[in-house]
Protein backbone atom coordinates (compact mmCIF):
# COMPACT_ATOMS: atom_id res chain seq x y z
CA UNK A 1 0.00 0.00 0.00
CA UNK A 2 1.42 3.36 -0.72
CA UNK A 3 2.08 6.38 1.25
CA UNK A 4 -1.06 8.22 -0.82
CA UNK A 5 -3.40 4.85 -1.02
CA UNK A 6 -2.85 5.22 3.33
CA UNK A 7 -4.22 8.94 3.50
CA UNK A 8 -6.77 7.86 1.32
CA UNK A 9 -8.58 5.23 4.01
CA UNK A 10 -7.48 7.69 6.61
CA UNK A 11 -9.49 10.65 4.70
CA UNK A 12 -12.53 8.06 3.88
CA UNK A 13 -12.33 7.03 7.88
CA UNK A 14 -12.36 10.42 8.81
CA UNK A 15 -15.63 11.53 6.94
CA UNK A 16 -17.33 8.14 7.65
CA UNK A 17 -16.75 8.38 11.60
CA UNK A 18 -17.30 11.73 11.73
CA UNK A 19 -21.10 11.41 10.05
CA UNK A 20 -21.49 8.80 13.12
CA UNK A 21 -20.56 11.38 15.56
CA UNK A 22 -23.25 13.34 13.91
CA UNK A 23 -25.58 10.76 13.82
CA UNK A 24 -25.25 10.15 17.91
CA UNK A 25 -24.77 14.28 18.59
CA UNK A 26 -28.37 14.41 16.94
CA UNK A 27 -29.79 11.16 18.54
CA UNK A 28 -28.45 12.66 21.87
CA UNK A 29 -29.88 15.91 21.32
CA UNK A 30 -33.74 14.31 21.26
CA UNK A 31 -33.51 11.68 23.71
CA UNK A 32 -36.80 13.73 25.53
CA UNK A 33 -38.41 14.74 22.06
CA UNK A 34 -41.66 12.69 21.44
CA UNK A 35 -41.89 10.53 19.08
CA UNK A 36 -38.35 10.59 17.54
CA UNK A 37 -36.94 7.61 16.86
CA UNK A 38 -33.28 6.94 16.59
CA UNK A 39 -30.95 6.65 13.42
CA UNK A 40 -28.30 3.83 13.33
CA UNK A 41 -25.50 4.21 11.11
CA UNK A 42 -24.68 1.64 8.33
CA UNK A 43 -20.52 1.61 8.05
CA UNK A 44 -19.30 -0.97 5.63
CA UNK A 45 -15.98 -1.99 4.26
CA UNK A 46 -15.27 -1.74 0.87
CA UNK A 47 -12.45 -4.24 1.24
CA UNK A 48 -12.01 -6.53 -1.75
CA UNK A 49 -10.64 -9.15 -0.19
CA UNK A 50 -12.27 -11.63 1.82
CA UNK A 51 -10.22 -12.78 5.13
CA UNK A 52 -9.60 -16.70 4.02
CA UNK A 53 -8.57 -15.70 0.61
CA UNK A 54 -5.57 -12.93 2.73
CA UNK A 55 -4.95 -15.53 4.77
CA UNK A 56 -4.12 -17.91 1.90
CA UNK A 57 -1.99 -14.98 0.22
CA UNK A 58 -0.49 -14.41 2.98
CA UNK A 59 1.07 -18.18 3.09
CA UNK A 60 1.55 -18.50 -0.04
CA UNK A 61 3.74 -15.14 -0.12
CA UNK A 62 5.71 -16.05 2.93
CA UNK A 63 6.53 -19.74 2.11
CA UNK A 64 7.22 -18.39 -1.37
CA UNK A 65 8.63 -15.00 -2.98
CA UNK A 66 8.46 -14.09 1.27
CA UNK A 67 6.80 -11.29 0.97
CA UNK A 68 3.10 -10.21 2.23
CA UNK A 69 -0.10 -8.49 0.52
CA UNK A 70 -1.78 -6.11 1.93
CA UNK A 71 -5.41 -6.19 1.77
CA UNK A 72 -6.37 -2.49 0.15
CA UNK A 73 -9.86 -0.77 1.24
CA UNK A 74 -11.61 1.28 3.49
CA UNK A 75 -14.77 1.91 4.68
CA UNK A 76 -18.24 3.84 3.73
CA UNK A 77 -21.14 4.78 4.84
CA UNK A 78 -24.26 2.62 3.21
CA UNK A 79 -26.92 4.69 4.90
CA UNK A 80 -29.08 5.19 8.02
CA UNK A 81 -31.79 3.36 9.44
CA UNK A 82 -34.46 3.95 12.22
CA UNK A 83 -34.12 1.97 14.88
CA UNK A 84 -37.18 -0.25 15.12
CA UNK A 85 -37.75 -0.32 19.01
CA UNK A 86 -40.77 1.51 20.02
CA UNK A 87 -40.55 3.94 22.84
CA UNK A 88 -42.84 3.56 26.57
CA UNK A 89 -46.22 5.00 25.94
CA UNK A 90 -47.27 7.74 28.33
CA UNK A 91 -50.29 8.99 29.02
CA UNK A 92 -50.27 13.13 27.85
CA UNK A 93 -53.64 13.81 26.68
CA UNK A 94 -53.36 17.81 26.41
CA UNK A 95 -50.36 17.41 24.81
CA UNK A 96 -49.85 18.19 20.84
CA UNK A 97 -48.26 14.66 19.43
CA UNK A 98 -50.63 12.62 21.45
CA UNK A 99 -52.65 10.13 19.71
CA UNK A 100 -56.54 9.94 19.79
CA UNK A 101 -56.75 8.01 23.41
CA UNK A 102 -54.66 10.69 24.66
CA UNK A 103 -50.68 8.78 24.96
CA UNK A 104 -47.41 10.45 23.37
CA UNK A 105 -44.56 7.42 22.29
CA UNK A 106 -41.15 8.65 23.96
CA UNK A 107 -38.10 8.54 22.15
CA UNK A 108 -36.47 5.47 21.93
CA UNK A 109 -33.20 6.90 22.40
CA UNK A 110 -30.96 5.11 24.86
CA UNK A 111 -28.63 7.25 26.00
CA UNK A 112 -25.86 4.72 27.25
CA UNK A 113 -26.02 3.43 23.79
CA UNK A 114 -25.68 6.71 22.58
CA UNK A 115 -22.35 7.76 24.55
CA UNK A 116 -20.79 4.36 23.89
CA UNK A 117 -21.09 4.87 20.01
CA UNK A 118 -20.09 7.99 20.38
CA UNK A 119 -17.31 7.31 22.03
CA UNK A 120 -16.69 4.42 19.79
CA UNK A 121 -16.71 6.95 16.50
CA UNK A 122 -14.60 9.52 18.35
CA UNK A 123 -12.09 6.70 18.84
CA UNK A 124 -12.16 5.52 15.23
CA UNK A 125 -12.23 9.21 14.35
CA UNK A 126 -8.75 9.65 16.01
CA UNK A 127 -7.46 6.51 14.49
CA UNK A 128 -8.35 7.35 11.07
CA UNK A 129 -6.04 11.04 11.71
CA UNK A 130 -3.02 9.30 12.84
CA UNK A 131 -3.13 7.16 9.83
CA UNK A 132 -3.24 10.62 7.66
CA UNK A 133 -0.39 12.11 10.19
CA UNK A 134 1.76 9.07 9.82
CA UNK A 135 1.49 8.52 6.22
CA UNK A 136 2.19 12.24 6.13
CA UNK A 137 5.46 11.79 8.18
CA UNK A 138 6.54 9.35 5.93
CA UNK A 139 6.18 11.32 2.91
CA UNK A 140 8.01 13.84 4.52
CA UNK A 141 10.88 11.64 5.39
CA UNK A 142 10.86 9.69 1.98
CA UNK A 143 11.35 13.24 0.56
CA UNK A 144 14.24 14.09 2.75
CA UNK A 145 16.10 11.16 1.97
CA UNK A 146 16.42 11.76 -1.51
CA UNK A 147 17.15 15.75 -1.43
CA UNK A 148 20.38 14.33 0.43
Amino acid sequence: MGIFSAMNVGCDGLKVHGQRLDISSKNIANIDTPNYTRKIPLVVSTDRSSFLSVINQMRESALGAGTLPYASGSVSMAGVVEDPTLGEKIYKPGHPDADENGYIRTSNVDPLVEMTDAIMAQRAYEASLSIITISKTLAERATSIGSN
